[in-house]
């Protein structure tokens, strides 16, 4: 039987009938859905990775950065 068959047999059924179909069939997929990726606030990401930056001065940094710019032209 092609699912093209069956769907005409399904069109045959009540809503309910076919709600019970789409129900049961679902039940009958054995894949696991992947979990959902995590949704993060901004507020959830505050200080992350701070320990790289531990002792760095940040305008030393953003001069050293500049100085290679400058060099590279």
């Amino acid at each position: 039987m092609t699912v093209a068959e069956i769907l005409e047999q399904a069109k045959a059924l009540s809503a309910q009938e076919r709600k019970e179909l789409v129900k049961q069939l679902v039940d009958t997929l054995d894949v696991a859905e992947p979990p959902s990726p995590r949704q993060y606030r901004l507020s959830d990401l505050r200080g992350l990775g701070k320990e790289i930056w531990a002792g760095i001065d940040a305008q030393e940094y953003v001069d050293q950065l500049r100085n290679e710019w400058d060099n590279r032209r």
